[in-house]
């Protein structure tokens, strides 16, 4: 009881840093705002709200601007599912990568803001 008391306090106190030091969003034209937008309308984002690895990555997001759908895998038991399913594993954060008829899902925080930084820093 007691370690799951400190789990979700720590967590909610990573929150709040991440809420009082999030990074300025990267500054684009429309049209470089609304390409990425396009783009970013194939990805989405399974993670837990308070998990230290998903608030680097939504940080990363929010740092490059990059508007994405969240899925909350810890509350909502269809999107646990539907990682599992797709996936193979209810590990967070994972990028599901939507392009044409291919399906990738993409573990480890690292990696994920590796693949967002090269598909997205240029865009401006």
């Amino acid at each position: 009881m007691l370690m799951k008391a400190l789990r979700v306090g720590l967590g909610q106190l990573i929150v709040l840093g991440d809420a009082v030091s999030r990074p300025r969003p990267q500054r684009r034209s429309v049209q470089g705002q609304a390409a990425v937008a396009k783009e970013a309308a194939h990805l989405s984002l399974y993670q837990f709200h308070a998990c230290p690895f998903c608030v680097k990555t939504r940080r990363a997001l929010y740092r490059l601007n990059v508007p994405m759908t969240l899925h909350d895998a810890k509350n909502d038991s269809m999107q646990r599912e539907r990682l599992l399913a797709g996936g193979g594993k209810v590990k967070v954060p994972c990028l599901h990568i939507q392009e044409e008829d291919q399906s990738r899902w993409l573990y480890d925080s690292n990696a994920i803001i590796a693949y967002l930084e090269q598909r997205f820093s240029g865009i401006v």
